[in-house]
């Protein structure tokens, strides 16, 4: 996710946009509803059969072209040519549905191995992947038949339902010859064997209005069972299949598993060179000093009591080195009360005053790999506050979300007023972070402009276990 698309956000706007785009379920509908959509759903399946026999006209010519003209080679190129109008037509249904108020339909991976299309490839790969057959079948065989059938029901019920209701007012313009039949009279005659008592024009213009009214009444579930019948032919056709949702599944996991790995070997390999650099450095300085005051300890008192003033202070500095890289092990009050106290502790530690925003529930607790990893990442991004920003205030909120598919995510940003600018670097900060939350199948988002303010968000897929 770029950073110039959530410079204008906060960092819920920018969690609500994500999770708009993801496809929502159906819901029931009511009749008020039904009535809202029949706009939408006329629109569509009035034009239904002019685009299917459209696509049917077109591909007929040019897929039996194709195949009359393959031992002259032209034919290999105008079968891939239908092919890929097909699949065009498809996408035109695809995209007519969804603006028909269906729910979205995912698309099939038309690039499985995402290799660069080449001109050969582009030519011979419609033959080896199944949609594009798909594609043509239903723009050619099944999409004409089940066209035919939705835009007659739709055509008549609109026409019967319009004509009925306004039947009495333009019959009075239409000529009735003594020898019309009219239809109230004969079926009146016919049930109760008996001349018709009333005007049977009169009589029409009653009976129209009712059938006129039953059709207005019903059309918007004609509308919708049409709508549907099309949304259901398009999901099983025109759909991605399950098997490829399982394999882009399959490959998301070993990414998150590779990017956890690496994660891991980076805090360790970080942590080592700190360990490196900084306590054990001071600890060989120690040693040397106290070394150096034993040996002057009879012969110059005062200056092995300065040795020894200055090795305690390297003794403090020490261990107040190696409390700092503590933090990067997960506390024990994480692990006793929970990921909200371990945030409220850690906060209380930091050099920059901080805000704690905390949606959690009291009795809620989250995986543990989820719970330290969260913390990790608080503590990261507030050390980066008070090190790297020039912060003079910052706020750290954190809180579980649920998306419009019921899936439950948490959410965990930390805000700053410094100068802004942050970027990831491969190997340092900021990319460690987003190896971190991708390891958990979650993602890190940085809106950071040049003068501040910054704010960096982690979301993280959870699921809830039951409080101790």
């Amino acid at each position: 996710m770029s950073t110039e698309s959530l410079a204008q956000h906060t960092p819920s706007d920018t969690l609500d946009a994500v999770s708009s785009t993801r496809p929502q379920q159906p819901a029931r509908r009511g009749y008020v509803a039904l009535w809202r959509g029949v706009p939408r759903e006329l629109g569509f399946l009035i034009l239904t059969m002019p685009i299917a026999y459209t696509a049917f006209t077109i591909l007929n010519v040019t897929f039996w072209t194709g195949v009359g003209t393959l031992i002259i080679y032209i034919g290999v190129f105008l079968v891939a040519g239908s092919l890929y109008i097909a699949r065009g037509f498809g996408t035109l249904e695809l995209v007519r549905l969804r603006w028909a108020g269906q729910p979205e339909i995912g698309r099939p991976d038309w690039n499985p191995g995402d290799k660069p299309i080449t001109f050969w490839r582009g030519v011979f790969g419609p033959y080896a992947n199944g949609h594009y057959w798909l594609y043509l079948l239903h723009a050619m065989v099944l999409n004409p038949i089940i066209s035919m059938i939705s835009w007659v029901f739709t055509v008549v019920w609109v026409s019967v339902g319009l004509g009925g209701v306004t039947y009495w007012f333009w019959d009075r313009f239409v000529p009735h010859p003594d020898s019309e039949i009219y239809l109230s009279k004969v079926i009146y005659e016919w049930w109760f064997g008996t001349p018709a008592p009333f005007n049977p024009i009169a009589g029409d213009n009653l009976m129209e209005f009712v059938l006129g009214a039953i059709c207005l009444v019903t059309l918007p579930y004609i509308t919708h069972v049409m709508t549907l019948m099309h949304q259901a032919v398009a999901r099983g056709v025109l759909g991605a299949w399950r098997s490829e949702a399982l394999q882009r599944e399959v490959a998301d996991l070993s990414a998150s598993r590779g990017a956890a790995v690496v994660a891991e070997d980076q805090s360790l390999r970080r942590l080592e060179r700190d360990l490196h650099d900084g306590p054990q450095q001071r600890l060989i300085r120690l040693q040397m000093d106290l070394a150096s005051a034993e040996r002057k300890l009879d012969s110059d008192p005062e200056g092995a009591r300065a040795i020894l003033a200055e090795a305690g202070q390297q003794a403090k500095d020490t261990l107040e080195e190696l409390r700092a890289l503590s933090r990067g092990f997960a506390p024990p009050i994480l692990q006793d009360r929970g990921l909200a106290a371990a945030l409220d502790s850690l906060v209380a530690r930091s050099t920059v005053p901080v805000t704690f925003e905390n949606g959690l529930e009291s009795d809620l607790r989250l995986p543990s790999e989820i719970e330290r990893s969260a913390y990790f990442i608080a503590a990261e991004l507030l050390t980066n506050v008070s090190r790297h920003a020039g912060a003079t205030a910052a706020r750290l909120a954190v809180d579980v979300a649920e998306d419009p598919d019921g899936a439950r995510r948490l959410d965990l940003w930390v805000t700053d007023n410094g100068h802004g600018g942050a970027t990831p670097t491969a190997g340092h900060g900021l990319s460690g972070l987003d190896e971190r939350a991708r390891g958990l199948r979650g993602d890190l988002v940085i809106d950071s402009p040049v003068g501040g303010p910054t704010r960096i968000g982690v979301r993280i897929p959870v699921t809830e276990t039951p409080a101790n």
